[in-house]
């Protein structure tokens, strides 16, 4: 039965736990695990323990059985009264479960061979009975025994026998964080002496063969333990920290305390086998999880509507760590993109929600953009609101007041407020309202005064129909008509619905650089002419507006295109200039140069009160990208052959900047030269960045047969790279080839669907392609809904999160929507269906109600 759990009904747990010890005997099919729990009463209430799976076998309390007369107990739950307990006692469980038949990758299973865990949100149900909740917080002791050669788990060493290992996690931490590994591994090793002077063993943990592809993972660990004691003044707590690369993983990492697990994509890498967007992941990724030792570990949530408090901010502190490692200005324009291709996306349909929501069904269905890349921009909006001093102030207050706390979104304010002085009752807002809020500029200028007026306003979004006005930091500049900068950066404030500003003394009508550094998550609705922005582009002093300015230049004219048939001259022009300066900051012009992608146009369409067409909205960004590539040939070309880079192959930013923008280049000029260009570098390359970039070039242009055979011919047994050989071939195809190719696919023998990172290889890289998808025959959603009705009874986490693949279906035209609510329907109406993918699948077809 689906419960609706809710944010108003959570009461605190009865008990405290003075410490869990566990041991396991693993098997593969009859692991046994005792567990003995030592409970303090807290509070009035019953002993509940949450389980799932479990086949018990004995249950005691201080060392006597459990009279199962006094309790009650199902396949999720058991509940003994408080009438039945001491104030103190040990609870004693034997539990048997079966890690090979766990292809929901929960709990704990095993990845080929290996036994490893995933208890976040609520895995550890299924491993055994316990207080499976953020706020129930214990010392570990565990001990492992079994015949493979390396046995982990959270913590120090205590000892490590022939078949058996003892661990000890000194600091308390609630079940999710729970972690275990098992396996034949081997280590890369290193150390690093921390900020008063401990020095911690440090591995990480890979397969034998996978060594030569692991070090980058370690640099980026050290690299991440120095950055986060020099800017947060945060040091590593235990002896010793690994991290395990594991094949089958239904996520991208897991923070577990001093065992990190990860996805093996997030891990190994060379220069054969890795693309630049991979290297600047994985250390991105590494970042993230070891940051989330003190804002995640140390300081947890006090429950699952609070996920926000641990991943918004760890998202914006690993957004921060790659933009001191890279390029800052690339790193905020890379961060804006994906949160308006995931989130702007979510907030606009059937599952928009708040980054704390208040109610939920099921809670791994909630690991949403939202959560995690809003829930960044709004610490982001914090920190610009509150000031360097004062966001660091803050955070020094919150690691000193709640460290060894489960802790909610009130503390976090609190913090804020005492802090800084500042009361931020509005500013919540940003935690508890979905939506996206619509910024609306206009202009008066007279006699050197030029006034602006804004305007704010919220759509309604499911159970939230009306929005009150939020705090907005509006950062802005002035650039003159010359391109000089009349106004540096300046931070307005808006809390009103609407508000006016006043600039006065100015010689001559400036253009507004409005929201540089993207200082809200909004949109922005404006009236500015084609001139206007390609004076910004060609002028503006920060990089992120300048970008916009070009952006929406490209916009516009897409739109006008796929709607009109005619349009572009302006972005094209502008590109011509951009392109002269292009290798300044080859980053930059690189992304300058990357049109819009259709799902954007799509949105755009729609938020402005039209009907996208994906058809038409495909072959307007074609002629554009083709009208560039004829009218700025020689300079492409140029540009291409400048920034080969010389040497042998770096992951460096200013490497990577520069295949970022020969790609750019190769990708215009395959329209023009046939696809010569990219046969010469697919043949060439010495790197997987432009391996890969030539061969999706090769598949866009129909050319793709003979380097496909040999691309799979080198990495066949290379289970990641050759999970980008399942995606680039329907992402890059052209849409009316694109289902066809993904069925072809999915017969392959090599096509192993059970693991996730295969099954979102070839499924993702469908949905990505938007014409495709949306196929006016409906194609794109039948073959969709027919990989995840499989997968559901075998992974429902993995099916549940592909089923926002359709959360936009309703904005289409009355043909596909059909197609679309038909496909949805079959999934809704399946038996047996998950209450993972139920919920998912109910909430989009109510979008269409």
């Amino acid at each position: 039965m689906t419960v609706t759990q809710y944010l108003a009904d959570w009461r605190p747990y009865p008990f405290e736990i003075a410490e869990t010890r566990l041991e396991f005997d693993l098997a593969p099919k009859g692991t046994r695990v005792r567990s003995q729990i030592d409970f303090r009463r807290k509070g009035p209430g019953d002993l509940v323990l949450d389980g799932a799976g479990l086949r018990t076998q004995s249950l005691a309390i201080d060392g006597k059985p459990l009279d199962l007369s006094l309790i009650s107990k199902d396949d999720e739950r058991l509940v003994v009264p408080a009438s039945a307990l001491p104030d103190s006692f040990t609870f004693a469980a034997e539990v048997e479960i079966d890690p090979e038949m766990n292809t929901a990758l929960e709990g704990l299973y095993l990845s080929g061979g290996m036994f490893c865990t995933q208890c976040e949100a609520e895995g550890f149900r299924h491993i055994t009975w316990y207080p499976d909740r953020p706020d129930v917080m214990a010392p570990f002791r565990v001990t492992i025994r079994s015949d493979k050669p390396v046995l982990l788990s959270n913590g120090n060493p205590v000892s490590r026998g022939q078949g058996e290992a003892v661990w000890h996690d000194p600091w308390p931490k609630p079940a999710y964080l729970f972690a275990l590994v098992a396996g034949d591994l081997v280590a890369i090793p290193d150390s690093f002496t921390t900020m008063s002077g401990r020095k911690v063993e440090l591995n990480v943990w890979v397969r034998p063969g996978d060594q030569d592809r692991a070090g980058y993972a370690m640099e980026s660990l050290i690299r991440s333990m120095k950055w986060d004691e020099e800017t947060y003044g945060r040091e590593y707590d235990l002896d010793v920290f690994n991290l395990v690369a594991v094949d089958d993983f239904n996520m991208g990492a897991m923070e577990n305390k001093g065992l990190n697990i990860f996805n093996s994509k997030l891990v190994l890498a060379s220069a054969e086998t890795a693309t630049d967007g991979d290297y600047e992941r994985i250390e991105g990724v590494i970042g993230h999880e070891y940051f989330h030792n003190w804002t995640g570990n140390r300081i947890t949530c006090r429950d699952w509507f609070q996920l926000c408090l641990k991943e918004g901010l760890t998202v914006f502190r690993d957004q921060q760590f790659t933009s001191d490692m890279r390029s800052a200005a690339v790193k905020r324009i890379h961060d804006v993109q994906t949160l308006r291709a995931r989130q702007f996306r979510e907030d606009a349909g059937p599952l928009a929600h708040p980054p704390r929501p208040d109610n939920y069904q099921e809670i791994n269905n909630f690991y949403t953009a939202t959560v995690y890349e809003k829930g960044a921009e709004v610490i982001g909006m914090l920190k610009r609101l509150v000031g360097e001093d004062g966001y660091r102030k803050a955070l020094d207050l919150y690691f000193i007041r709640h460290d060894g706390q489960a802790c909610t979104i009130e503390d976090w304010i609190k913090v804020f407020e005492d802090a800084t002085g500042r009361d931020l009752t509005q500013f919540k807002r940003w935690y508890t309202d979905a939506g996206t809020p619509r910024l609306t500029l206009s202009e008066d200028w007279q006699d050197g005064r030029l006034t602006l007026h804004f305007r704010q306003e919220t759509a309604p979004t499911p159970g939230q129909p009306q929005k009150p006005p939020r705090v907005i930091p509006i950062a802005l500049g002035l650039i003159g008509p010359n391109g000089d900068e009349v106004l540096p950066t300046t931070v307005l404030e808006m809390t009103e619905a609407s508000q006016s500003f006043t600039f006065d003394g100015l010689g001559a009508r400036p253009v507004v650089s409005l929201l540089r550094g993207f200082s809200a998550p909004v949109t922005v609705a404006r009236e500015i002419t084609a001139d206007e922005q390609a004076l910004l582009l060609a002028h503006d002093t920060d990089p992120y507006a300048r970008w916009q300015a070009g952006h929406d230049l490209a916009l516009d004219a897409l739109i006008f295109r796929a709607t009109s048939g005619t349009g572009g001259a302006e972005f094209g022009q502008a590109i011509g200039g951009l392109l002269t300066d292009a290798a300044a900051d080859p980053a930059f012009a690189a992304l300058c140069l990357s049109l819009p992608g259709e799902e954007e146009i799509a949105t755009t369409i729609a938020a402005r009160g039209g009907v996208p067409d994906p058809d038409a909205i495909r072959t307007a960004r074609e002629a554009l990208a083709q009208d560039i590539a004829t009218a700025h040939e020689a300079e492409l070309a140029r540009l291409y052959d400048a920034m080969e880079t010389p040497g042998p192959y770096r992951p460096d930013a200013e490497g990577a900047g520069r295949r970022s923008l020969r790609l750019a280049c190769l990708g215009l000029l395959t329209r023009i030269d046939g696809a010569a260009r990219a046969q010469v570098l697919f043949n060439s390359a010495s790197n997987m960045t432009e391996r890969q970039g030539a061969l999706e070039c090769l598949i866009a242009a129909g050319k793709d047969t003979e380097a496909l055979a040999a691309f799979a011919q080198e990495f066949g047994s290379n289970r990641l790279v050759m999970d980008k050989w399942f995606m680039v071939q329907p992402l890059r195809a052209t849409p009316d080839q694109a289902v066809a190719r993904a069925r072809d696919l999915a017969e392959r023998a090599d096509f192993d669907w059970k693991n996730p990172n295969r099954f979102r290889a070839l499924i993702s890289g469908l949905c990505a392609n938007h014409a495709a998808f949306h196929a006016a025959d409906g194609s794109g959603y039948a073959f969709t809904v027919d990989w995840l009705m499989r997968l559901d009874p075998v992974n429902p986490q993995t099916t549940a999160r592909m089923c926002s693949a359709f959360e936009t279906w309703t904005r289409y035209d009355a043909d596909r929507q059909a197609h679309a609510k038909a496909a949805l329907g079959r999934l809704a109406a399946m038996k047996g269906l998950s209450r993972n993918t139920s919920e998912m699948v109910t909430r989009i077809l109510a979008g269409g109600a």
